[in-house]
């Protein structure tokens, strides 16, 4: 059981402490997760409060079959899928929002993210196609395993391990072209 799981669980038992550290521990990292689905990073900041006022008002059961960060990330997955139906594929951003919101989704992401070297990846990251960059992601900067990923995508293993097989190749693809060879891949 990871502490996630312990503080939901001290949640439940009436500490209001437990969540204050759920949001301590993920919100930073949920929030880049599903800015990769909306590309908005406000509306991603949004669907992360969405994410843990759902579990704080309906208090869903974690059943311990996978992490706790597998389940809220699945729960804020189903949100960001939900808003995209809803919203359509309209971007309905006003232009004068969309350089301050290229700088808070830029500060989020560097104080998030350590050393240039992650950086420089995770810029690689946004140029793939957006389900390879999702799943690298969960893979790199989450530290997700294949089932784990394959939970919150709604993929099985097989499809997973292929796709990170292609998003592998693709990041290196683009990693190249800048000159750059990371050890990682």
């Amino acid at each position: 059981m990871d502490n996630g799981a312990d503080s939901y669980r001290c949640f439940l038992d009436g500490d209001d402490i437990g969540m204050t550290e759920i949001i301590r521990d993920y919100k930073d990292g949920l929030i880049l997760f599903l800015n990769r689905y909306v590309h908005n990073i406000w509306t991603a900041e949004e669907l992360a409060e969405d994410t843990f006022f759902c579990i704080v008002i309906k208090k869903p059961r974690f059943s311990g079959k996978y992490s706790f960060k597998t389940w809220l990330y699945t729960i804020g997955r189903n949100l960001a899928v939900n808003h995209i139906k809803r919203m359509g594929r309209v971007n309905s951003t006003d232009p004068e929002d969309l350089e301050q919101m290229a700088h808070d989704e830029k500060t989020l992401e560097q104080s998030y993210i350590s050393g240039e070297e992650r950086l420089l990846v995770h810029s690689a990251l946004s140029r793939l196609r957006p389900e390879y960059g999702r799943i690298l992601y969960l893979k790199f900067f989450e530290d997700l395993d294949n089932g784990q990923i394959a939970r919150i995508m709604k993929k099985n293993r097989r499809q997973i391990e292929n796709m990170l097989y292609q998003s592998k190749r693709a990041l290196k693809t683009e990693l190249d072209k800048e000159g750059y060879q990371y050890e990682g891949l």
